[in-house]
């Protein structure tokens, strides 16, 4: 993308999300030379409206048409281009830009992150479902565009600056750490009885409800295996997760010499960030830094699969392959908003998706195309209504 003291035109999808302002926020702090091409929000346009007036970009998209007519009367008479819905975020990931944050929650950031990919653009990946549902297909795409695909999840990105890609047929295994979420102490028993409002209390970080609920069921960490597999290459079976409660340690790669190298650093999503923009170069900011004696002694653990089986459920998706991932995200969508409305109990998620899956293997409903995008949409479409179904059950018995 050349030096960093050229400025870069950026946009951000998901802008108003902890992601996006966490990006911006690094941008602030660091003084880094951007122009903002677009900003992407999902409905709160007022805080969007807020970061377009401060970054001056090009276009402000709210992906809720509801939200329109606020947007556009905040940003009355400043000369910022304003649009609304699904044509028009993709518009935006569109957008001439040299590097592309993708922050969209859920299986709605796909497309706009498949279209950032073809305009050849460097894709700063946060996005989980666009690799669990399509990413074979997103990485083939930016790579023939020119460009490239970085993760920006903390764990990815720590792998990502400790594998070396000349040593690559060496890697013996990743080892994904995870901080155990909020349920990581207790039983089995306890976690039946647990609320909406117990699971978004995340231990770590502050993220939204759907984010927080997959860290407490660890499909989270499921969803980043399968990413891990596809990112780096790597069979399921040498992709394996490890609870590390500090979150000091965000992952390791172990090299069949014996060797384990590690990336550390404190839970905060900007240096991960500052990594993706900057890569192959390094983004001076002032930076939080770890001070390893006030963090104390590094603990680790076995996550157990009694308790958390969205793991073992992860790894049987991506083994099969196929239209299998998808589903499996968009049952688990399903499952934690229904979970959220207190439709169905906490134990109750991995359950249902489980379910799902087994239930459109035995009905033979996978889709696979030369399509992406559709095969996507397909999968997680009949996903959507088997998952339904199998809820629909649950709350009956």
């Amino acid at each position: 993308m050349g030096p960093l003291s050229a400025p870069r035109r950026v946009t951000i999808l998901g802008s108003t999300g902890s992601v996006g302002v966490s990006t911006l926020d690094l941008f602030e702090q660091s003084g880094a030379p951007v122009i903002v091409a677009a900003l992407v929000g999902g409905r709160n346009a007022r805080k969007l409206a807020e970061q377009a007036l401060r970054w001056r970009p090009e276009l402000a998209v709210v992906a809720d048409p509801a939200a329109l007519p606020e947007l556009r009367d905040r940003l009355t008479g400043s000369g910022i281009e304003v649009a609304a819905g699904d044509s028009a975020v993709v518009e935006a990931a569109s957008a001439d830009a040299q590097w592309v944050m993708s922050a969209i929650v859920g299986f709605a950031g796909l497309a706009p992150t498949l279209a950032a990919a073809r305009s050849g653009a460097v894709v700063a990946l946060a996005n989980k479902e666009s690799l669990v549902c399509a990413g074979p297909s997103l990485l083939r795409t930016a790579k023939l565009a020119g460009g490239a695909v970085i993760p920006v999840d903390s764990v990815h990105s720590a792998i990502f600056q400790v594998l070396d890609p000349s040593n690559a047929q060496h890697v013996a295994r990743l080892i994904l750490t995870s901080s155990g979420g909020p349920f990581r102490t207790w039983t089995h028993e306890q976690m039946a009885y647990a609320t909406p409002e117990q699971a978004v209390l995340h231990p770590n970080f502050s993220m939204g409800a759907k984010i927080s609920v997959d860290s407490a069921t660890m499909m989270n960490k499921g969803l980043e295996v399968i990413e891990a597999a596809y990112l780096f290459s790597m069979p399921p079976e040498r992709v394996d997760v490890l609870i590390h409660h500090q979150q000091i340690i965000h992952s390791l790669v172990e090299y069949s010499d014996g060797s384990t190298l590690a990336q550390l650093g404190p839970p905060d999503m900007r240096p991960p960030i500052a990594c993706a923009f900057a890569w192959p170069d390094r983004l001076p900011w002032p930076a939080p830094r770890l001070d390893l004696v006030a963090a104390g002694p590094l603990t680790f653990e076995n996550p157990d699969p009694e308790r958390f089986p969205a793991l073992a459920i992860a790894k049987t998706a991506l083994t099969a392959g196929g239209g299998a991932p998808a589903s499996m995200n968009a049952a688990n969508e399903t499952a934690v908003a229904a979970f959220l409305d207190r439709r169905i109990g906490f134990l109750d998620i991995a359950a249902a998706v489980s379910e799902t899956l087994e239930r459109m293997e035995a009905r033979g409903l996978y889709a696979v195309g030369n399509e992406p995008l559709e095969s996507a949409r397909e999968n997680d479409a009949m996903a959507r209504r088997v998952a339904g179904e199998v809820i629909a059950g649950m709350r009956q018995s």
